[in-house]
């Protein structure tokens, strides 16, 4: 968790419990913080922190609704996300980023895949006695998560956890594939019926504002155009020579190795069979990553342009020193049809520019 939130947070959970007219030291908590940082709340945020209060006070008594928050990028969500976690007043949450989370469910129903309830099974493996459930960042690409979905959210439900989601895209444009939307519209309704849906709305972009950079390694790294010998020197881009690693018990070349730092050609990471989940096993191994070689996105498949996102996505949410070396301008870099592109140009948007 970020070090800024600090421990009398904890104290303000147990308080709402027992008295409601605490709930406005949520709020009070969050305007300290977003003063200390330069900007005042959004009426959007000040609506979900009050509505975040009030779950808060349910929680006891066993009748809090989930929240889903859904708003463009850069608009506090994750933030908002973050302040939640840490007031609520029982050790048995978790704070998981959906990827993260989702791959983890689909190698655990394979494991379990001869047992009757696998999906059970591997939510008793993944949350235990979770009662309250943090995902950031949720969002769906295909058919199989989609199906799958409907189970899961039916499932959390009836073990009464309390969820609370962030995502860009409101329940209605999640998967708008128009060849699949119809079969996720049982997913939607559960997702209206069930939680009270909030827009965090506004027209800053908290991302961008300097007092936010401060807090991120990721917001540290580069953007890199052309990435010749001088720009390579200067930011001491290890040299070879290529090391084959093994992720999830499948070959993955690095093209050099340095203690903590790894520099990855973009190819490698995307253009073959990467999943979310080898992302994740070589952030734990490496802090600092270079990845090399991206060019436009548009002339990529469409596998290659979502395992990218994917990528950028999970360097992010582990907070790692990421230098992207592209062979354009990154403006020039990012285009291509997914809506999550939006995300991702948002992010590397806030890496430093080293160009000629």
């Amino acid at each position: 968790m970020p070090a800024w939130i600090p421990t009398p947070l904890r104290q303000l959970g147990q308080r709402l419990r027992s008295a409601p007219h605490a709930q406005g030291e949520l709020l009070g908590w969050f305007e300290d913080k977003a003063h200390s940082r330069g900007y005042v709340l959004s009426e959007g945020q000040r609506r979900v922190i009050q509505c975040m209060a009030e779950q808060l006070a349910a929680l006891p008594a066993g009748q809090p609704r989930s929240l889903y928050l859904y708003g463009s990028v850069g608009r506090g969500k994750s933030w908002l996300l973050d302040g939640f976690f840490q007031a609520v007043p029982v050790e048995a949450k978790q704070r998981l980023h959906f990827h993260d989370f989702f791959a983890r469910l689909h190698q655990g129903m394979h494991r379990h895949r001869l047992l009757d309830d696998a999906l059970g099974a591997t939510l008793d493996e993944l949350l235990g006695d979770c009662q309250v459930l943090c995902f950031d960042e949720f969002h769906v690409h295909d058919i199989g998560d989609a199906m799958l979905l409907t189970r899961l959210f039916n499932a959390l439900f009836e073990r009464g956890v309390l969820l609370l989601v962030t995502s860009n895209y409101a329940p209605e444009g999640l998967l708008p594939n128009p060849l699949y939307h119809e079969r996720f519209l049982p997913v939607i309704r559960l997702i209206n019926g069930r939680m009270q849906v909030l827009e965090v709305a506004g027209d800053t972009d908290f991302r961008s504002l300097p007092a936010n950079r401060e807090h991120q390694r990721f917001t540290r790294g580069h953007y890199v155009w052309p990435g010749n010998a001088a720009q390579r020197l200067a930011l001491n881009v290890p040299d070879g020579p290529p090391v084959m690693l093994e992720v999830n018990k499948r070959p993955l070349r690095a093209l050099a190795v340095d203690g903590r730092r790894a520099l990855f050609a973009f190819d490698d990471l995307c253009e073959k069979a990467t999943a979310v989940i080898d992302y994740l096993v070589l952030a734990g191994q490496y802090e600092e990553w270079i990845i090399e070689g991206l060019d436009d996105l548009s002339e990529c498949t469409l596998a290659a342009q979502q395992r990218f996102v994917n990528l950028v996505d999970v360097l992010y949410d582990q907070d790692l020193h990421v230098t992207v070396i592209g062979r354009r301008p990154l403006e020039d870099s990012l285009g291509g049809p997914l809506a999550d592109l939006m995300r991702t140009r948002s992010r590397l948007g806030q890496l430093h520019r080293v160009e000629p």
